[in-house]
């Protein structure tokens, strides 16, 4: 399993990080102080590193000296969002930069493509009976093969890396979609519905009341 090391002095963020990767298969680790974490990147391996810059003991620009000789991809999670910030964090060889308040789903999003880059991404996601193939685009449901056209393919991944998790209308049309969302739900209602009949997820796949849906998957 994919470990991924959380470094963040805010406890509430590092677990509510922690709960959406977990739920994407992430195996989860966090720290709340820069010393304590340069601690543990010297005594364990990890595949991805998230860290925040402002942190008690050291900062996350300085951690960056003892995680660049280890070629761990980084993404930097921080509530500075200035330019000169972010063109900071890149040039000490960060992979990628987030700006607090953060949208889970794009903290996933963010997660799977610096994975992908390098090549750490797990291909196989399932949900239950369902099984997907990342890359080969390709669903099964109790071993047999199920038809998806692009939009309803592309909605599974996203109810599937976020688990247990109320998705708003709005962020399933502008991530599925690619488009601004103006208040039409029927298109994702309808793709919903047909996920709902093809996966044989009536009753786990469930409608969240002035919000969205959520895929209700045993922890």
């Amino acid at each position: 399993m994919i470990k991924i090391l959380i470094v963040d002095d805010e406890k509430p963020i590092c677990d509510l990080i922690d709960m959406n990767l977990t739920g994407a298969r992430y195996q989860c680790t966090s720290v709340q102080d820069g010393a304590e974490a340069v601690r543990i990147i010297e005594a364990e391996r990890f595949d991805l590193i998230l860290l925040d810059v402002m942190l008690p003991g050291v900062n996350g620009y300085d951690i960056m000296d003892y995680i660049r000789p280890l070629k761990i991809p980084v993404i930097f999670i921080t509530a500075r969002y200035e330019v000169k910030d972010r063109v900071k964090g890149l040039k000490l060889g960060a992979d990628d930069y987030l700006v607090k308040p953060f949208d889970v789903v794009e903290l996933v999003a963010r997660v799977e493509a610096v994975l992908r880059r390098y090549h750490k991404a797990e291909n196989l996601l399932s949900a239950g009976d369902v099984v997907v193939d990342v890359e080969a685009r390709q669903v099964t449901r109790a071993g047999k093969p199920v038809v998806l056209t692009n939009k309803e393919f592309d909605l599974l991944l996203l109810f599937i890396r976020n688990k247990n998790v109320a998705l708003f209308r709005e962020t399933l049309y502008e991530n599925v979609w690619e488009g601004e969302y103006i208040g039409d739900s029927r298109t994702v209602d309808l793709h919903v519905q047909r996920l709902r009949r093809k996966l044989g997820w009536k009753d786990c796949l469930v409608t969240v009341y002035k919000v969205g849906y959520r895929l209700e998957v045993p922890q």
